[in-house]
């Protein structure tokens, strides 16, 4: 392992790092696992459903999600329909369990019809028994296809949280990202959304855009502010392979922790709660932390996805269908997932399994890089050992001021968590390491 002193010479940032293991290490399984006998031994009590909607009106120069832009309306039925399928096989070994947690994301999922929306809404009460109006539940969208009547959809059927990836409230900026989205568009959308009283507004925003400025991003944040959002996520500019931007030799003056330091500031100062690098929550005492997505923490809980992109975890596998960012690599995923026969849908067989010293990464990596910061003790009663002696690593951090300890507790530094993404990186292990840098994309 490199020494993170090293590491942080070029820049903070090298990939979004907030899931662990990333999905570029999966890998075909040597057997394919059934349903069944993976789920048997896992608690069912609190569970987390997820949908997948691979489909967007447009794919944005910074994207690298497993999505497909304009898809003709007979693939957005046939994908409807094998999603359909797929829940069908897969309650059928969840008819004791409990889901306590509603996600529908993409891709973004009111690019579909207003029919075909309604259809997927549908879903989680046929198959699982949610009633949506008594589940935490969120949905993201876009500027474009926030119309008043899907929102109204949304709100009849009592979803709780709306998320828009406005990304920036300047036009030249999201223009220069291939968006093409008109302010007058941002903010009709969002004039909408509250119309319709969703418990929770979350408006996703991106720093580091080509031509942007700290006054043009302090602009976007006062703008974003003025709808009173009870969640803002702050996302720092990657440029991945195979994306708009990727396939471009254009550089600009790399201001991002700049641009961090901005943000946050002004929001703290505008009453917000940070609890991660990227999240910021309006601190009220009416919001519900389980309704705003704080509640649910994939290394104790389970995650069960439905759709081409999804992914399900256990306890000790993580899997899903194959990955893709180009369009032609996801079509032929997407192809495939379609024509899929009842049955296939009730194994896995493509995905990474976690052994004990891969679910003390994970652990240690998805609660340090939140402002709660890692529970020593619960670690230790979680594993039977002690994470700094697990991770010796560990204490490099707290050498260079980046983390410190308190009452069994270890939490990063401001300085450590404007530094999340690199310090959960460093922290991958070298197996996960060596698997996505051999992985091909496609």
């Amino acid at each position: 392992m490199l020494q993170l002193k090293e590491m942080l010479i070029d820049s903070p940032y090298i990939a979004y790092s907030y899931s662990y293991p990333h999905k570029t290490a999966y890998r075909r399984l040597e057997n394919k696992i059934s349903l069944a006998k993976l789920w048997q031994e896992e608690r069912l009590d609190s569970l987390f459903l997820y949908l997948h909607v691979p489909f967007c009106e447009m794919r944005c120069g910074f994207c690298n999600l497993f999505t497909t832009p304009n898809p003709k309306t007979d693939f957005e039925s046939e994908y409807l329909a094998a999603l359909e399928r797929q829940a069908s096989q897969i309650a059928k070994h969840f008819s004791l369990a409990t889901f306590t947690r509603l996600a529908i994301g993409g891709g973004t999922p009111t690019y579909l019809s207003t029919k075909n929306l309604e259809q997927l809404l549908n879903i989680p009460s046929k198959y699982f028994k949610i009633n949506i109006a008594n589940t935490p539940t969120s949905i993201e969208t876009s500027p474009f296809t926030a119309t008043e009547e899907k929102l109204e959809l949304l709100s009849e059927w009592g979803i709780s949280r709306v998320s828009i990836g406005v990304q920036s409230f300047i036009e030249n900026e999201v223009n220069a990202v291939g968006r093409s989205q008109k302010t007058s568009t941002v903010v009709l959308a969002l004039e909408n959304i509250r119309k319709f009283k969703f418990a929770t507004l979350n408006i996703d925003l991106i720093y580091g855009l080509p031509g942007q400025t700290l006054e043009s991003w302090c602009e976007s944040l006062k703008i974003a502010l003025s709808f009173e959002p009870e969640e803002l996520y702050l996302y720092p500019l990657y440029i991945r392979p195979l994306t708009g931007l990727g396939r471009q030799s254009k550089a600009w003056n790399d201001e991002r922790v700049k641009f961090y330091r901005a943000g946050r500031d002004l929001l703290l100062e505008a009453g917000y709660k940070q609890h991660s690098m990227r999240m910021f929550q309006a601190n009220k005492t009416t919001i519900d932390s389980k309704q705003n997505g704080l509640a649910y923490c994939c290394q104790t809980d389970g995650m069960v996805g439905l759709g081409a992109g999804a992914r399900s975890y256990t306890s000790n596998l993580h899997y899903s269908t194959e990955y893709a960012v180009s369009n032609e690599g996801t079509k032929e995923i997407l192809a495939n997932y379609i024509v899929k026969n009842d049955l296939d849908f009730t194994f896995a067989d493509y995905g990474f399994l976690l052994d004990t010293t891969e679910q003390k990464h994970r652990y240690i990596i998805q609660s340090l890089l939140q402002v709660d910061g890692l529970n020593l003790s619960v670690y230790q009663n979680h594993f039977a050992s002690q994470a700094l002696s697990d991770l010796p690593s560990l204490k490099e951090l707290l050498d260079l001021e980046l983390a410190y300890l308190r009452e069994n507790m270890m939490y990063l530094t401001d300085s450590g968590l404007e530094k999340s993404d690199i310090i959960g990186y460093w922290l991958y292990s070298n197996k996960v390491i060596n698997l996505m840098s051999d992985y091909k994309l496609r």
